[in-house]
């Protein structure tokens, strides 16, 4: 049982489309002023306190954690406060590539055992007109997402080049999920019977 300290819908139905038995217990980590260190060092250092954190409260079972970072000329874009902060964050995506990293940790409850890895792809924005950000930040969509955007929602359609993992973008690796997974023996794939199709 894999237990996603989350409570983002998006990386619950990334879970299901990878097979994955779980269930939710969402991580109380402040995630304010915890941005010190490299984007990538960054991204698997609250990881991990999301996951160590839901498994001091968690019996059994492997916790999850995960988070996502935008990095754009070297700005680390997380989630914006309001809906100024979500269009100045596209105005600076405009035109542009950038990093999305994904830190990902997966913590043993009542063991010491704990795997920890990274997912970086690199995505490129077509310049945006001031009315499509406005319009698109009126949505309300862009306000609980790293840089403000959702790849698999209306900003689809922003984007014009992507160099790697898709579901990174979406919010959880599924590739490097799995490999995290087989460092403890469990591969969803095969037990579906694709797993030597993969």
């Amino acid at each position: 049982m894999i237990i996603l300290a989350s409570a983002s819908p998006r990386r619950e139905a990334l879970l299901r489309a990878l097979w994955v038995e779980y269930r939710t217990i969402p991580s109380l980590v402040d995630e304010e002023g915890l941005f010190d260190g490299t984007t990538v060092g960054c991204a698997e250092a609250l990881a991990l306190r999301k996951a160590t954190e839901v498994a001091s409260r968690a019996e059994e079972g492997l916790i999850l954690g995960a988070d996502t970072i935008v990095e754009c000329g070297g700005c680390r874009l997380g989630k914006p406060r309001d809906r100024d902060e979500a269009r100045r964050f596209l105005r600076q995506l405009s035109d542009r590539w950038h990093l999305v990293v994904t830190g990902l940790a997966i913590v043993q409850a009542g063991a010491a055992r704990t795997e920890v890895g990274h997912e970086v792809t690199e995505v490129r924005m077509r310049a945006l007109t001031a009315a499509e950000i406005d319009a698109y930040v009126q949505t309300d969509e862009p306000l609980d997402k790293a840089g403000g955007y959702a790849i698999q929602g209306a900003a689809g359609a922003f984007v014009e080049g992507i160099k790697g993992s898709f579901t990174n973008v979406v919010g959880l690796p599924l590739g490097r999920l799995r490999t995290l997974l087989l460092r403890f023996g469990i591969d969803p794939l095969e037990r579906q019977g694709v797993g030597a199709r993969v």
